[in-house]
């Protein structure tokens, strides 16, 4: 298996802790009740770790269809080499740090990180400007 679609997989489990770990935290400060409302009403506002696990899911969701896009693009049209393999595993390390240093609140560090995940990102699509 190519090591794209590895990352690619990976990455899509790794969109899962986010999106969980986002949840188990709102619902910490919501309450279960509000986790098995409608929600048709205004909620309040999360704060903390919780405020920054949703912000951090957002940011994964943002980047990934970006990601899985080029991964395919670089493996249907066969253009995949060490660099897309490079970069693919550096988006996913990269999104892997991104979660804990944006849930602690560690400024800077999560802007290195965010960058270092957009580099893996760009890596990946340079698959495709080589392609004949």
């Amino acid at each position: 298996m190519p090591v794209e679609l590895k990352m690619l997989g990976w990455s899509t489990v790794l969109g899962l802790v986010y999106l969980c770990f986002a949840a188990v935290l709102m619902t910490g400060q919501r309450g279960m009740a509000w986790n098995a409302s409608n929600r048709d009403g205004a909620c309040t506002p999360l704060t903390g770790m919780a405020a920054r696990a949703e912000r951090a899911q957002r940011n994964f969701l943002e980047t990934f269809a970006f990601f899985a896009a080029a991964v395919l693009a670089v493996l249907v049209g066969q253009c995949t080499n060490s660099t897309t393999a490079l970069g693919a595993e550096l988006y996913f390390w990269a999104r892997l740090v991104y979660l804990p240093v944006y849930a602690i609140g560690i400024p800077y560090v999560r802007t290195l990180v965010w960058m270092a995940s957009v580099a893996g990102l760009i890596m990946v699509l340079s698959g495709l400007i080589g392609a004949h």
